[in-house]
């Protein structure tokens, strides 16, 4: 199989993948899975995945768990080629571990876990994010040639996933920070009605009454909130959606 119908049948792969996975963290881990199965043509390859997003944690995928932990101890010493990709949005590649330099401590790890060479390709997704993928095999000298052009090209059409994937998980994402605001809206509201109801006071003195007791109680407004409400009522507050 040519290198150009490899990368046609891996988007067709990938655009399956979207259909049937909606979690980042599952592309992710679907993505590498794939890249593994289709790169070890003759060899065996591991693929990791890191992926960065403002204010969320770090994200790390993998096809295997060999390459789980060379992802995990990587981000653990928070340095690394794949790390280095990511964030220069430079290709590295290593074509013999033994004799790389750079990133001591996390070559360390790689030498005494079996992989001979690395190639680290930045993911290109024009967002904020961003991602690449790493290529472990355990040949050195890899990643070179017809190899090289395979998993840059792989990687290529997997950058178009992971975007299409970002852009699901961010409308998800606001979706459910819209449902958290309107519950938290609605729970914050009753507690006020409470206390106007017992202290006879206005919305305003009554909004003023929560926020204090809530700085000099040391909680959140909401955690009072629902303490108030379940003072007076062992029915948890409901929001409704559909009005």
């Amino acid at each position: 199989m040519s290198t150009l119908e490899g990368t046609r049948d891996f988007s067709v792969e990938l655009s399956e993948l979207l259909l049937e996975d909606h979690d980042i963290v599952e592309v992710l881990n679907s993505l590498a899975k794939l890249a593994e199965q289709r790169l070890s043509m003759g060899r065996t390859v591991r693929c990791g995945i890191v992926l960065e997003r403002p204010k969320r944690n770090m994200v790390v995928a993998s096809g295997s768990a060999e390459a789980q932990q060379m992802e995990e101890t990587q981000t653990g010493f928070g340095d690394g080629p794949c790390l280095e990709a990511q964030r220069s949005d430079n290709v590295i590649r290593i074509p013999d571990v033994r004799y790389e330099k750079r990133w001591k401590p996390y070559m360390d790890e790689v030498r005494n876990n079996g992989p001979m060479s690395v190639l680290a390709v930045p993911l290109r997704i024009n967002t904020s994010a961003t991602a690449a993928m790493n290529f472990y095999s355990y040949q050195v000298g890899d990643f070179d040639g017809e190899a090289l052009d395979i998993a840059l090209e792989y990687a290529k059409v997997a950058s178009t996933t992971v975007a299409i994937a970002l852009r699901i998980a961010e409308h998800s994402e606001t979706a459910e920070d819209r449902r958290r605001a309107m519950e938290s809206r609605t729970t914050i509201d009753l507690a006020v009605g409470i206390i106007m109801g017992q202290n006879r006071c206005s919305q305003d003195k009554a909004v003023d009454i929560l926020k204090r007791a809530s700085n000099h109680r040391n909680i959140k407004l909401r955690e009072l909130a629902e303490q108030i409400i379940a003072s007076v009522s062992d029915t948890a507050p409901v929001t409704d959606f559909d009005s």
